[in-house]
């Protein structure tokens, strides 16, 4: 700002006044050594402020001058050429000096206050007060930059044109501080944004990879599975026969081996055929606990379950779900069978029906077994892997799968404390 802007806004008055006066030129360096020394950066918009009541005061030599945001008949202190003692700093505009700048919109200037009490009441122990208002450049006053004296003082021209300029200095801030903060926001909200769309990106992607992966493995399995299945079963019919034929308990017991392998070889075929062939799903109204009761005495004949306990803890309240019954069965003895090989004979399996919310119902199937470590219960997730030796590794794939197809979850949680928890949520319809 040069020497003509200054003389311009009137803050050493007319050239005409000014001819002889040194005083009023030294007052303008003054000015401008104040303005020039004040240094705003987005999003230090505080210390700003706090330049700008300190500013005014040692200019005009005040006892106190603020800077005010005002809102909703409260005004907040945000900088004083004092120092603040603690509290909120929030105070309420009625009847004040201040709620005259706010509701006028324009500077007020008080000799003193307590020969004009219509123009409202000074802050305690001050007499003398000059109040500018802040105004964006939409017209909106965001609040006030004010000054206050013990005695009364008259303000000249020159002395108001000063603290109105501090006041445009501290709107200005203000406006590039809230256009920062809008700026910073939007740009926050984009990230966020951007980041979640690509994490979508890449789920959606693995997902993909995966079942692409999958649908090669089930369609290379299948055709495997078919050309083995017919000599598996002559080979299964020939152990038979010979064993029958057999004297001597070795070449028994050799025989008993391989029709144990050719059997699991059986089971596996039978298996990898059951996931990698499309479900077909015949779906009906399924009252849950009805269905676990009914489904009990199977579940506690397995042949795992000998010397072992399930015990069936339903809902309180009936809870149904559209489900095809055979395949739901299928995964309540896939996950039962699981729990009974992981505990010792005498232990109890715990069957518990639950309504996990309004829309969801839950069925967990627990035991106290061996915990999985973390590693192999992600694995799990995966075809093809099992804890159990001669295990398929199909079992809880097979579960996933229906689940899914049922429009439900299923989360598989193991720790020390709390032992092995199988967990099948389903949408309840009404």
């Amino acid at each position: 700002m040069s020497d003509q802007d200054i003389s311009s806004k009137g803050i050493i008055g007319d050239s005409s006044e000014l001819k002889d006066s040194t005083d009023g030129w030294q007052k303008a360096q003054q000015v401008l050594r104040v303005l020039s020394d004040l240094n705003y950066s987005s999003g230090e918009l505080s210390a700003y402020l706090q330049q700008i009541a300190a500013g005014v005061s040692a200019l005009l030599d005040l006892d106190w001058s603020v800077v005010t945001i005002c809102h909703n008949d409260e005004e907040r202190l945000v900088a004083s050429s004092l120092p603040i003692l603690g509290g909120n700093n929030i105070y309420s505009l009625h009847g004040t000096l201040t709620e005259t700048v706010v509701k006028s919109g324009s500077t007020l200037v008080v000799e003193n206050a307590y020969e004009h009490p219509e123009l409202g009441e000074p802050p305690e122990g001050y007499i003398s007060y000059l109040g500018v208002p802040m105004i964006t450049s939409t017209g909106e006053i965001l609040g006030t930059v004010c000054s206050f004296m013990t005695a009364p003082r008259r303000f000249s021209a020159p002395e108001v044109r000063t603290a109105e300029l501090f006041a445009e200095r501290a709107i200005s801030a203000i406006e590039n501080y809230r256009l920062f903060q809008q700026v910073q926001h939007l740009n926050e909200n984009l990230e966020a944004a951007v980041a979640q769309r690509t994490e979508e990106l890449h789920l959606a992607q693995s997902r993909l990879i995966e079942k692409e992966r999958l649908a090669a493995i089930g369609e290379f399995a299948t055709m495997i599975v078919h050309e083995i299945r017919n000599p598996v079963t002559t080979i299964l019919m020939a152990l038979q026969a010979i064993k029958s034929s057999l004297t001597g308990d070795r070449d028994q017991r050799r025989v008993e081996l391989a029709l144990e392998e050719t059997d699991r070889l059986h089971n596996l075929a039978k298996e990898i055929l059951l996931h990698s062939k499309p479900q077909v799903f015949n779906t009906a109204r399924l009252e849950i606990n009805s269905f676990i009761e009914a489904l009990q005495e199977r579940l506690q004949d397995l042949p795992d379950g000998v010397n072992r306990q399930l015990v069936l803890e339903p809902a309180p309240e009936p809870l149904t779900v559209l489900g095809d019954k055979d395949k739901l069965k299928q995964v309540m003895i896939n996950l039962v069978r699981n729990a009974f090989e992981t505990i010792a004979p005498g232990e109890t399996v715990t069957c518990r029906v639950l309504k996990v919310s309004p829309e969801q119902v839950g069925i967990q199937v627990h035991n106290g077994g061996e915990p999985i470590s973390a590693d192999l219960l992600r694995q799990l997730n995966q075809p093809f892997c099992s804890t159990k030796v001669g295990g398929t590794g199909l079992g809880l794939a097979i579960v996933r799968r229906i689940v899914t197809a049922h429009g439900g979850t299923f989360t598989l949680e193991s720790t020390l404390a709390a032992g092995t928890i199988a967990t099948v949520q389903l949408p309840v319809v009404s």
